[in-house]
């Protein structure tokens, strides 16, 4: 079962070479990031996360909402299991599918068949999942006969397309999404809005990092508010974003 219980995390990030950073530049750091410290060999570093208590359970969809740099791609790492805390203990159950950075492990030398099975083998997907579904791939992408050329010859929408069609084979119990995607021309992206429909539908716990107030009042049954690293409301999307959306 898919579960997720996060108690007293905190996140650091390394500055290097932060002796050299100006005041000025510091001091727009605390304004617009987490908060700055030290550690006592003279480190610095940036607090991204602070204090975070977060339960969710099954079937339910949460938005990440607050300004940039708030800490909402930090969370969405740290539930990816890519960043681990520094502080407080992270539990986390059930198959993962991220789909922060679509095109991680494309080739643009290798041709768009080669980089399907690239990037599905990073994804976890079977071979024999990937031969089946081959065929649907390349419709759905709308590549043709560039499938067999290399990536690098392709346009940044092809390239999209066909990072994003790869990409929303998985089937995770816990689907992780920074910002809705957005890809190729308005007909294709009423496509890709369908089929990441399909994938939601096939997950348990959803977490999404948006600024859209129509997304996250649509899309999800919970929404966490962040401010420089904290939780600073949890509730219901409507009452959350009409606090934040003034």
């Amino acid at each position: 079962m898919a579960f997720v219980e996060l108690r007293d995390v905190c996140v650091d990030i390394p500055v290097f070479n932060s002796r050299n950073r100006s005041i000025k530049k510091t001091v727009m750091n605390l304004a617009t990031g987490g908060k700055i410290g030290s550690e006592a060999n003279g480190q610095n570093y940036v607090r991204a996360l602070e204090d975070i208590n977060l339960e969710i359970f099954p079937n339910e969809k949460i938005g990440l909402l607050g300004h940039n740099g708030a800490g909402k791609s930090t969370l969405l790492r740290v539930l990816g299991k890519i960043y681990k805390p520094c502080r407080g203990v992270a539990r986390i159950e059930g198959s993962i599918g991220s789909l922060i950075n679509i095109s991680l492990g494309i080739d643009t030398e290798a041709t768009g068949r080669e980089n399907i099975f690239l990037r599905a083998a990073l994804l976890g997907i079977p071979m024999e999942i990937v031969k089946k579904e081959m065929d649907s791939i390349i419709e759905f992408s709308q590549l043709g006969e560039f499938i067999d050329m290399p990536v690098r010859t392709y346009s940044t929408g092809m390239h999209m397309r066909l990072a994003f069609a790869v990409s929303t084979m998985i089937s995770p119990q816990i689907l992780l999404m920074d910002e809705w995607l957005s890809v190729g021309d308005q007909e294709f992206q009423l496509r890709a809005e369908q089929r990441l429909n399909k994938l939601i539908e096939r997950t348990s716990i959803l977490v999404i990092a948006s600024h859209s107030r129509r997304l996250l009042e649509r899309c999800c049954s919970r929404v966490l508010w962040l401010e420089h690293g904290r939780i600073v409301m949890d509730g219901n999307p409507s009452e959350v974003c009409s606090k934040y959306f003034i």
